[in-house]
């Protein structure tokens, strides 16, 4: 196999993080040698997320084999998961701001027509749906777990209990249509053909859109890390994937 080294487009405290995290972590569990430095093992993980390089490329880009680069990436995706912030630590986040912004996505995963359960008719697509919380600038506050991507929008965010989070801190909140429903905590724009709608009603429908359009910014960050754009890898472990980037990403800028 052909190697050859490339830039990752991320920032230095996107590797000091995991550093300092798996570091830290070997000498918890008393670690004594490993193949590679904690550095190193951090720089094979940002590889994997941001540019989707597979466990076989990461792993003849690092001269070790192909289990020591699946058990090295799977440990460090872990510990960043952990990091992550909680629902109750979002909730925290999101009352100082002025509103949020809820919506969902679908991250395609690599399956063949008879994985059904994770097909979603909308999208056409196999998947698995992520409810993404943003801030008024579309900066990401937290991200849901990942049910299989038939699941409707609002019964993935009940579940996880956003919705009632949002409800009981008076967390202002705006949705697409697919929240109709939600509560009064979460502002969503009024149904029916445009052209049915009287004049107000479109113009409010145009100010919630534009609104609602900074949480497309949100999305665009998450696809910016290049294996969550078509995972490859088991289903049980997206959550723990989109909880890593959810830590790594405010550090990410370069």
């Amino acid at each position: 196999m052909l190697v050859h080294p490339s830039a990752l487009d991320l920032s230095t405290s996107a590797l000091r993080l995991p550093r300092r995290e798996l570091t830290a972590r070997r000498r918890r569990i008393g670690t004594r040698w490993r193949r590679l430095t904690c550095g190193r093992q951090a720089l094979m993980t940002l590889a994997h997320l941001r540019c989707g390089h597979t466990f076989a490329q990461v792993a003849a880009g690092s001269g070790v084999g192909l289990a020591t680069a699946h058990h090295y990436v799977t440990e460090a995706v872990v510990v960043l998961a952990a990091l992550a912030p909680t629902l109750q630590q979002a909730m925290a986040v999101a009352a100082r701001k002025a509103f949020v912004i809820l919506d969902g996505t679908l991250l395609p995963i690599d399956r063949i027509a008879a994985d059904r359960p994770f097909y979603s008719g909308k999208h056409r697509k196999h998947g698995m749906n992520v409810q993404v919380l943003t801030n008024p600038l579309g900066k990401l506050i937290c991200a849901s777990p990942a049910p299989a991507g038939p699941v409707h929008d609002i019964r993935a965010a009940r579940s996880h209990g956003l919705l009632d989070a949002l409800s009981a801190g008076g967390i202002r909140c705006w949705a697409d249509k697919a929240y109709q429903g939600s509560g009064p905590a979460v502002r969503v724009p009024f149904r029916g053909r445009w052209n049915k709608l009287s004049a107000g009603k479109k113009a409010v429908n145009r100010a919630h859109t534009k609104i609602r359009a900074l949480g497309a910014q949100a999305m665009a960050t998450i696809k910016s890390w290049r294996l969550l754009r078509k995972l490859r890898c088991g289903t049980t472990r997206t959550t723990d994937l989109v909880r890593a980037v959810l830590t790594l990403e405010p550090t990410a800028s370069t």
